[in-house]
């Protein structure tokens, strides 16, 4: 099979396109230049998507003995994965630029023109199992999964997919780059948002949306307890940084409850008022048989998993959740997973929409 390699840079692409190439696939080898200016994104310890990066992944095809290749995908990553970024914050939503870079760069746009090249598949270095059955599974390295951030794809971009990393831990994947003399062997991951350099997300959104002063206000009273200079800068579930001028009755912290774009009003109250019994979601991708279903379900990445009935209707996804869930966020994903011997199957996810108290679930 004749086969693309995206190669980040980092060690688990390195072992991927390594795996593919021993499995006796016509490998080539991929980085994709991500960034207008390379400079403004992180280096070292944090990196992704750097000049850095860009010569450990060709390095890292020298070793293997792979045609290498650099693809300008910049002015795409600008349009689909920063300026969605922006856009959804300034919505009062809170999205994952991992997922969505997932969505339409390494599985669209690079996936379109792998195609369009006569490639058969694409090889990453997610930690995700395809099944026989080709559905998508967790790794067997739970702690590393990133089936969360691929439950994006559709049937026909798993189709085109290969994850050689599903069956390692990430310390095998490491002693395996180690032993096959890759230099990234060592090279820590990535951390935060590669296309913010300090790690400042809220000075990152000011300085695109401008400051927009508001107010914050009691969720249960509707007192006015302090103001902010952009709702942007708030997600649901927050509890620092709200420089509230109020100080509760009772002593407790608040956390930020919802966020409303239209009056530029950040609520906050209680942790107990964040409590959620129902999420309801659209942009519906399901893989499973037809609903209501019982399963669990993962309202962030690395988050929690929660039992659920999931019901779809036309384009919207609907979990009951058997136990509440708290800073549940309008802009992440909804993941659905059915527990397996082979390891935990994703049925669908959809982009979360709206969640109702856990109040209104049982009223």
């Amino acid at each position: 099979m004749r086969v693309l390699a995206a190669m980040s840079g980092g060690v688990d692409s390195a072992v991927a396109a390594a795996r593919a190439h021993d499995a006796g696939h016509d490998v080539t080898g991929v980085h994709l230049a991500l960034a207008r200016n390379p400079q403004t994104y992180r280096t070292g310890a944090r990196g992704c998507c750097t000049l850095e990066d860009s010569r450990d992944a060709r390095r890292a095809a020298d070793v293997i003995g792979i045609p290498f290749y650099v693809w300008d995908m910049a002015e795409q990553f600008q349009a689909s994965v920063v300026d969605d970024f922006v856009a959804e914050y300034s919505a009062g939503r809170t999205p994952n630029p991992c997922l969505r870079c997932n969505e339409k760069i390494k599985f669209e746009a690079v996936l379109d023109r792998a195609v369009a090249l006569g490639f058969d598949a694409v090889v990453t270095g997610h930690h995700a199992r395809l099944g026989a059955d080709g559905l998508l599974r967790r790794s067997v390295d739970e702690g590393k999964d990133q089936s969360y951030v691929l439950a994006v794809l559709t049937r026909a971009q798993l189709d085109r997919a290969v994850f050689p990393l599903g069956d390692s831990t990430k310390a095998r994947v490491r002693e395996e780059a180690a032993e096959r003399g890759l230099a990234v062997a060592d090279k820590p991951d990535s951390h935060d948002i590669c296309f913010i350099a300090d790690g400042d997300t809220q000075g990152f959104l000011q300085r695109r949306l401008g400051d927009a002063p508001g107010d914050i206000v009691d969720g249960r009273t509707g007192e006015r307890l302090g103001g902010h200079n952009g709702a942007y800068g708030f997600t649901v579930g927050q509890r620092k940084g709200l420089d509230l001028r109020v100080p509760a009755a009772d002593g407790r912290p608040r956390y930020v409850l919802s966020i409303t774009p239209v009056t530029n009003t950040v609520t906050v109250g209680p942790r107990e008022d964040l409590e959620v019994g129902t999420v309801t979601a659209s942009k519906v991708i399901w893989h499973g048989a037809s609903s209501p279903v019982e399963c669990e379900v993962q309202l962030r990445a690395h988050g929690e998993v929660y039992p659920a009935t999931v019901t779809i209707e036309g384009d919207t996804l609907t979990a009951r959740l058997a136990t509440p869930a708290r800073g549940v966020a309008a802009g992440q994903a909804i993941v659905a997973y059915q527990r397996s011997a082979e390891g935990d199957i994703v049925l669908g996810s959809a982009t979360i929409t709206a969640s109702a108290p856990l109040a209104a679930t049982r009223a």
